[in-house]
């Protein structure tokens, strides 16, 4: 069925939850919540009022705990769990990504005399490596030498002002990229601090290396301990969108090897016409143009075109390493499926919340800003949350879901955890974090092979602590006898 059909479907059926005193009951399991998992609120210094928690046995009539979980709450990035589900269910887990390039113009004896458009459908991981296999096949169509302008045609997404500073003041984070249909490389400048010992410098390789971009390296080398690396550099960063200039001062230790960071710094149309310029002259090709926006005119001729990786392999990229520009991407990307092109964040949340209700649930409280839970207003609760997971469980794309988690003590955001507990490697846990914010969700393949829905979120001034609590709840439910539960509620 078309994701078109199946929201059009969704506003015609009505609601199949369970009736509400169902619901009353399943809420309120034996007592509150499992004893090491109160302790470790205590100690990290987060009320239990503060904490909600869903625990839920695929199978099973009730919850194992419900403490909190009708509040809704902020996210972060266990929002990530929604777009993606809705992804894999609406637009299926073998849906690609298009990028064409058209010209205008004549074409003859490799000479395109017109312009050259790509346009964008939303690809949320056009890399440079993608971005450079696009340009070579061109060039082996035929195409050398560009003698009008690079045209960037960006209509399958409705333009916004996007203010890559809002949110937390750290514009030049990729992870607070715009969502763009022609979105390169992330828009990204990756910069590797390499320390030479017997000079006693750090040099730093740039890629792509833009003449757009200024880097400045006044960095010294120290035999100080690695530690935090990145909060002992210190960066400058001037400019506008379509000229930078990054200047490093500060301190880098020997002992931390080679390291990355990657930076965003330029506007869309900057960024990919001087990349494109780069890529095309090392192809051998000729291009002295300039770029501007605009859409490819009826009648242009299609040069070349490539597809993105299938999505349930985006939909890996997104959860094992929460990437938040790539999540965004795919939630606008449903608005377009959906309710048609140009796609918008109205579309998308539209989309979405009808895609809930045709999975016969029911989550009033949910709100959507841009599907990646990076956004101070974007709500769900612990049992809504958890409710979810037991459905995707159910669903037919379970496996790409459950398998795009991270593992714990494995990979993803969970690499580093877990390590020496009886759950690693049983639970995969989508996490979230920011400020003020802590939250996990997923499944636990339990001690006696009892697959278990798992929620925990936390909004208070001392989340920052939770990880301990987060870790102390997936140990007792992995390792948990029968049904035992909890210390009695307060």
């Amino acid at each position: 069925m078309q994701i078109s059909a199946i929201v059009t479907a969704a506003l015609a059926i009505a609601l199949t939850t369970l009736p509400a005193s169902h619901y009353a009951q399943a809420q309120t399991p034996a007592t509150g919540l499992p004893v090491p998992v109160a302790q470790a609120l205590a100690q990290a210094g987060i009320p239990e009022t503060s904490a909600a928690v869903y625990v839920h046995e695929i199978g099973a009539e009730r919850p194992l705990v419900a403490h909190g979980a009708e509040r809704a709450l902020n996210p972060a990035s266990t929002m990530k769990l929604v777009t993606t589900y809705a992804a894999l269910d609406l637009l299926g887990p073998a849906y690609m990504w298009n990028t064409e390039i058209y010209g205008t113009g004549t074409l003859a004896q490799d000479v395109l005399n017109g312009d050259l458009i790509i346009k964008g459908y939303g690809d949320p991981k056009l890399t440079l490596e993608n971005f450079w296999l696009l340009l070579r096949n061109l060039r082996a169509r035929g195409v050398r030498e560009i003698r009008g302008d690079l045209v960037l045609d960006r209509a399958y997404f409705a333009p916004e002002e996007f203010d890559a500073a809002r949110f937390d003041d750290q514009p030049t984070r990729p992870y607070n990229t715009g969502p763009n249909a022609l979105l390169v490389n992330y828009k990204a400048v990756r910069v590797q601090f390499i320390p030479d010992a017997e000079t006693r410098t750090v040099r730093l390789a740039v890629e792509p290396q833009l003449p757009q971009v200024q880097i400045v390296n006044n960095l010294t080398l120290d035999n100080a301990a690695c530690g935090d690396w990145v909060a002992r550099l210190k960066l400058e960063s001037q400019g506008n969108s379509s000229n930078a200039r990054l200047a490093f001062t500060g301190n880098f230790a020997q002992s931390c090897g080679e390291r990355v960071r990657h930076f965003s710094v330029l506007g869309h149309q900057q960024y990919t016409l001087g990349l494109f310029t780069q890529l095309w002259r090392e192809l051998g090709g000729s291009f002295a143009g300039g770029a501007r926006e605009g859409e490819a005119p009826p009648g242009a001729r299609l040069l070349a075109s490539a597809q993105s990786q299938t999505l349930s392999e985006i939909v890996r990229d997104i959860n094992k390493f929460s990437n938040n520009v790539m999540a965004r991407q795919m939630f606008l990307t449903l608005g377009a499926a959906g309710a048609g092109a140009p796609a918008t964040a109205e579309k998308s949340n539209s989309v979405i919340k009808q895609w809930v209700i045709s999975k016969g649930l029911a989550i009033p409280e949910l709100v959507l800003e841009n599907g990646s839970g990076l956004s101070r207003i974007e709500r769900i609760s612990a049992r809504n949350l958890g409710l979810l997971l037991i459905n995707a469980f159910r669903s037919p794309v379970m496996p790409e879901l459950m398998a795009s988690l991270p593992l714990a003590a494995v990979d993803g955001t969970m690499r580093k955890r877990l390590a020496n507990a009886d759950v690693a490697g049983q639970a995969h846990i989508k996490t979230g974090s920011l400020s003020g914010v802590r939250a996990i969700a997923g499944y636990v393949l339990d001690a006696q092979g009892r697959r278990v829905a798992v929620v925990f979120i936390t909004n208070h001034a001392n989340a920052h602590n939770a990880q301990p609590v987060q870790d102390a709840l997936l140990k007792w439910v992995y390792s948990r006898q029968g049904d035992e539960c909890c210390r009695p509620r307060r």
